[in-house]
């Protein structure tokens, strides 16, 4: 018998592990020859990619829905030591408990995280990275309407004009101004570069500055926030602005646990792996989602979302599950890579390829956002048919829609 186990309740961890039963299934082999077993401190996978809407506790699906019905183990607990060695896995149970866990195979597919910044006043801030975080977001918003104070309650500002703090900052004007009343809605968005979304390249900016502008949003650029607390933000160029909230979006970097496997790491903490995902330079360790720094089409090293945390997952599993079977690995390939952000109420834009040639806009864009946000990265539930098909390597989203929009 051989045993797999994954470490993160994310989409990557849960679809490596179905990922692993289906190569199991496929091989013909017997259940007992293969476990799985997927160990996280969450009870629910977050849909992370939902979190900068309004009501973030729903943007959850139980993972004993997923894994329970396709006979993955799944243990309650949080990492503490990983041995490649001695192939063991430490963690503390959820009762505090101490536990020690043997894998023929790992897959890391613990995530990432947002970057704390090193500011005066930082445990002030918000963000979204998490559902407790985006929940606690969703608290403090609701109660401004009727705590003390003036129109500064009804100021917001995000910090970083990247993926995620232009999805926050298009949606917070409404979420604002539902609290508000026919008072004010002010909300700033801080960026210390020249312009917003330089990650994101010129093609899809004039759609952004339009939503920006349809949305109220004023700009701040070539500067960064120096300090904050309960009561205003202040700039790296002096300007200070009251507000109650200020939302934190800039930076990410990959789970911790990425330290305890001896292999190279990039910028932003993200394994070194192969084509097959295994961790380079490390036996009997792959790595998939945030903690990977997979390269995909063109030579192109992934992004940390939803979109590569998927596939990765899927292959990741298929992977492990033929290498302790003794069947030939396939290598990473994911499909074609595009970028749908949403712009709150103006639309969203939808960009194909690396170099994000805009391909729809507006209500259209909106429409296929909103069908990616509530149907396509859901897995299904309660149906280990279901959940076992969509778990093939080869499948990753229904993008024929997307395909058809570009071609």
């Amino acid at each position: 018998m051989s045993s797999i186990l994954v470490i993160g309740g994310g989409f990557a961890g849960v679809w490596a592990a179905a990922g692993a039963i289906r190569a199991r299934q496929e091989a013909g082999a017997a259940e007992d020859a293969v476990t799985v077993t997927l160990i996280g401190a969450a009870d629910d996978l977050a849909i992370r990619p939902r979190l900068y809407e309004d009501d973030p506790q729903g943007k959850r699906v139980a993972l004993d829905r997923v894994l329970g019905p396709i006979g993955v183990r799944r243990i309650p607990g949080i990492v503490t030591g990983i041995d490649t060695e001695a192939r063991t896995v430490s963690a503390l149970g959820r009762d505090g408990s101490a536990l020690e866990l043997s894998y023929d195979r790992l897959v890391l597919a613990s995530g990432s995280r947002v970057l704390t910044p090193l500011v005066e006043g930082a445990e002030h801030l918000f963000d979204v990275d998490t559902l407790p975080a985006a929940a606690a977001l969703e608290s403090h918003v609701s109660r401004l309407g009727t705590v003390a104070g003036g129109d500064e309650r009804f100021t917001a500002v995000v910090i970083g004009a990247g993926f995620t703090g232009l999805e926050v900052v298009t949606e917070l004007p409404a979420r604002l101004r539902a609290v508000a009343g026919d008072r004010p809605v002010r909300v700033v968005l801080v960026e210390r570069a020249d312009t917003v979304g330089p990650e994101l390249g010129p093609g899809p900016r004039p759609e952004i500055l339009a939503a920006l502008e349809h949305a109220g949003v004023e700009l701040a650029l070539n500067v960064s926030l120096q300090s904050v607390d309960r009561e205003r933000a202040v700039l790296s160029d002096g300007t200070v602005i009251p507000t109650r909230t200020v939302v934190w979006t800039a930076g990410m970097r990959a789970s911790a646990l990425t330290e305890l496997i001896p292999g190279t790491r990039d910028a932003i903490g993200r394994l070194e792996v192969d084509e097959h995902l295994r961790v380079v330079g490390v036996d009997g360790v792959y790595a998939a989602g945030d903690t990977a720094a997979a390269v995909a089409e063109g030579g192109h090293v992934v992004m940390q979302s939803c979109q590569h945390a998927v596939p990765q997952g899927k292959l990741a599993g298929a992977n492990v599950g033929a290498d302790v079977l003794g069947l030939p690995l396939v290598p990473f390939a994911p499909n074609p890579y595009v970028t749908c952000l949403s712009l709150g109420p103006y639309g969203a834009v939808l960009t194909t390829g690396w170099d994000r040639t805009v391909a729809q806009t507006g209500d259209e864009a909106k429409k296929l956002k909103h069908t990616i946000n509530s149907e396509w990265i859901y897995p299904p539930i309660d149906d280990a048919g279901a959940i076992l098909t969509l778990a093939d390597h080869r499948t990753t989203w229904p993008t024929e829609a997307v395909q058809s929009v570009s071609a």
